[in-house]
């Protein structure tokens, strides 16, 4: 049986557990309803949070349209050419007042937002609750909750809620799940969330957002097969995309009267108990959600600083600190004679293949640690060349631009690649993550010799660093991102916080000018 508990100094505040001895997908269903139609006070740093994740969402989501990025724009040329249902407001593209079909518009948008694969991230980690799954997942899925308060008629408070809700039950799914374990992609909890949040703003009752879940958790599954080969395709950057446009056609099918499996969770040949087997009447894990104050996922959530896979931020901070340390080191990279790094698992598997030394596209080049580091130290030596000695994160903030063709190709980015070398920390390092990225480096310099970064465990971005300093450089990395995008960046980010703002504001919150980009 579900029930609320207060919870710990961690995050203050009430939650709902829901036990593996129960069918957890209709306590998700409950708790949405809830969540939503019967809601309590939830924390105004929460909340603030919450708008941080989502107008940096927006800022990458306009950057990528803006620059005519491949996914994103067959996406939405595909979503402009669909209108609405009968009967249906239908959604709004980023950039455009035509509304459209509501799964084409939300798959347009969630493939922009996450394109440059640089918006919020999780790790599923709740040490003090001893939930440490660790699985992946980013803050892909607000255009769901945008397109259900359209179609809802929901205000800026009410939508900031179903977002709350998405980023709250996929954050949790991760704390307890680690779906990379058995080859599924990390989308697949935000897609879980999304098909609950959509049909539950909808005023979905029990029985259609259980179904909804259902159809989610049998029928679209995606496997990690997307990111398998030696350079990356457009299906990687856009998985979150497919997911949400199936998770909201699951939806609307349940609240049109089509019937799902039910008990998802606890279904022996779901992929839940097939991949952990359980006994009977049972699925592989509690579930614990927030419902009040600040006890709520997204405080575990991370911001990055710039276009790169989260795994190499702290490899990103390791090098800001050397040169802090070392004023000089940044002025002539070709004096670096070695540079190692230790790193932990998985992400030495993942953004330390061999592979990855030779990429050939931005999706492989931006989880590709050689490349994020080599291109980092050459922007360094420009900004020491510009005058600043010791370059920080706002001098070398990972931009569009370190990713085009030519710098992928450059031979510079080869011959830094070439001195590298990278290694598993081992088990003193794994043992840090996922509550932390433990990463060290070392480099031997022509004229400063052997420089040590030391352990760096929460680099700047990352939920357990300095707050206000990730705050400013979030900032900075909007107005960088679209610029030249729109007319006033400031009135952008203004306009898209939700608070306060009305639902006829709320429904045409996208429905602004992107150079560069089709109005539809």
């Amino acid at each position: 049986m579900s029930h609320s508990v207060p919870t710990g100094s961690a995050g203050q505040g009430s939650t709902r557990l829901l036990a593996a001895d129960t069918n957890q997908a209709r306590g998700l269903a409950e708790y949405a309803i809830d969540f939503l139609r019967h809601p309590l006070p939830v924390g105004r740093s929460t909340l603030d949070l919450l708008e941080r994740f989502h107008v940096d969402s927006v800022g990458c989501g306009v950057s990528a349209l803006a620059r005519q990025a491949n996914a994103p724009t067959v996406l939405r040329r595909e979503a402009l050419a669909s209108p609405p249902a009968v009967g249906s407001r239908g959604a709004i593209c980023l950039g455009s007042r035509r509304p459209v079909a509501i799964e084409k518009g939300v798959a347009a948008d969630a493939s922009a937002v996450r394109e440059w694969d640089s918006n919020g991230t999780n790790f599923g980690h709740d040490a003090a609750k001893g939930r440490t799954a660790g699985e992946f997942g980013h803050n892909d899925f607000y255009p769901v909750a945008l397109a259900a308060a359209r179609e809802a008629g929901f205000d800026g408070d009410q939508t900031l809620r179903v977002m709350l809700l998405i980023d709250e039950i996929r954050g949790r799914l991760a704390e307890v799940f680690p779906l990379r374990k058995y080859a599924i992609d990390h989308v697949h909890h935000g897609a879980i969330a999304s098909a609950a949040a959509y049909a539950a703003a909808l005023g979905g009752d029990v029985d259609e957002i259980e179904s909804a879940i259902g159809m989610v958790g049998a029928h679209y599954v995606p496997f990690r097969a997307i990111r398998a080969g030696h350079q990356l395709s457009d299906s990687k950057g856009a998985s979150a995309a497919l997911s949400a446009e199936v998770a909201v056609t699951s939806a609307r099918r349940s609240l049109a009267g089509f019937i799902g499996p039910k008990d998802i969770f606890r279904n022996p040949l779901a992929i839940y108990r097939r991949n952990v087997p359980c006994p009977d009447g049972q699925s592989p894990f509690d579930l614990e959600l927030g419902l009040s104050g600040d006890a709520f996922a997204i405080h575990s959530m991370h911001f990055k600083l710039g276009l790169y896979e989260h795994q190499s931020a702290g490899a990103l901070q390791a090098l800001v600190d050397l040169f802090a340390r070392c004023p000089g080191l940044a002025a002539d990279p070709d004096r670096v004679r070695r540079l190692e790094v230790a790193i932990y698992e998985p992400a030495f598997s993942i953004i330390a293949d061999p592979a990855k030394r030779t990429p050939t596209t931005r999706q492989s080049a931006d989880h590709s640690l050689p490349y994020i580091l080599a291109r980092t130290l050459l922007k360094a030596c420009d900004a020491a060349r510009g005058g600043s000695a010791t370059p920080g994160w706002d001098s070398l903030m990972l931009l569009p631009d370190d990713y085009d063709a030519e710098r992928i190709a450059d031979p510079a980015i080869a011959a830094l690649i070439g001195k590298m070398a990278i290694i598993h920390g081992g088990p003193e390092y794994d043992a840090r993550y996922p509550d932390g990225i433990p990463t060290s480096l070392t480099i031997d310099h022509a004229s400063f010799g052997r420089l040590e970064s030391g352990l760096v465990c929460h680099p700047l971005g990352h939920a357990r660093s300095d707050q206000a300093a990730t705050a400013a450089l979030v900032d900075l990395k909007f107005d960088r991102l679209v610029a030249g995008a729109v007319e006033n960046p400031a009135a952008l980010e203004s306009r898209v916080r939700l608070a306060g703002k009305s639902a006829e504001e709320v429904a045409e919150l996208y429905a602004f000018p992107i150079h560069g980009c089709d109005p539809g």
